[in-house]
C-alpha cells in the first residue's frame, strides 16, 4: 500500500528510535526523532512523495550522518540569522523609545 510519507509518521516510531540510537552511538547524543523526521521530510522526501512502508523505513534506516549533519547546520544558521534579526529590531525598538 502507498501513502503520503507524512501519514506513515505514526507507525513508524520504531525505526526512528533506531535511527536515534545509531547516530548517539557516533557521538550525535542531541539527536532525536523529531529532528531525523523533519530531516527526512526536508533533504530526502521532498513534496512528501507517496511511498510504501518498507521504502519509508528503508528511507531511515539508510539516512547518512553527512546529510543529517547539512540539515543541522543550515538549520542552525537560520536559527542564528533568526536571533540576529530579532535582536536588531529589539535594539532599533529601544533606541526610539529612548
Amino acid at each position: 500500500m502507498h501513502k503520503p510519507v507524512e501519514e506513515w509518521k505514526s507507525e513508524i516510531g520504531p525505526a526512528l528510535k533506531s535511527k536515534v540510537t545509531e547516530l548517539g552511538l557516533m557521538g550525535y547524543n542531541q539527536a532525536t526523532s523529531e529532528d531525523i523526521w523533519n530531516c527526512l521530510v526536508e533533504k530526502v522526501w521532498k513534496g512528501n512523495p507517496s511511498k510504501r512502508l518498507y521504502e519509508v523505513v528503508q528511507d531511515i534506516f539508510h539516512l547518512s550522518s553527512n546529510i543529517y549533519m547539512s540539515y543541522l547546520t543550515v538549520n542552525a544558521h537560520q536559527d542564528e540569522n533568526l536571533a540576529a534579526s530579532i535582536a536588531a529590531l529589539t535594539e532599533n525598538d529601544q533606541t526610539e523609545t529612548n
